[in-house]
């Protein structure tokens, strides 16, 4: 299992970050794919038309989210932490991604470089 953590720079203050990581029409406006989303902890949640699917922990308004992302027959809880920081120029999201298997952790990494944040920050740079 490999962890991966790494440092985000969004044009958009916490509050705007927050809402396009938990309101299901803002993920979609981001995304172009349906979402499935709640702020509700216990609640499961998808993304990219269920390519990322988990389940919902905790959420500290504007500041913290924390997600377990179900990979297959796992047994290791694979977990997301998302840290949401003022920033001069918007916000510095801080990501953890825990347990993410071996044979995942390329796809991980691009995916959350490219895919994830890569659009989240072309969002908001429009």
């Amino acid at each position: 299992m490999k962890d991966f953590k790494n440092y985000y720079l969004i044009q958009a203050s916490p509050e705007e970050v927050y809402l396009a990581l938990t309101n299901p029409l803002t993920i979609s406006l981001w995304t172009g794919a349906e979402a499935v989303m709640s702020t509700e902890p216990g609640s499961e949640f998808s993304l990219w038309d269920d390519s990322i699917v988990g389940k919902n922990i905790e959420f500290i308004e504007n500041k913290k989210i924390v997600q377990q992302w179900y990979f297959g027959d796992q047994l290791e809880e694979s977990m997301v932490t998302f840290l949401l920081h003022p920033d001069k120029n918007g916000t510095s999201l801080e990501l953890r991604h825990t347990n993410i298997p071996d044979s995942d952790i390329k796809d991980m990494i691009d995916g959350w470089n490219l895919n994830y944040f890569g659009a989240l920050q072309d969002f908001y740079e429009d």
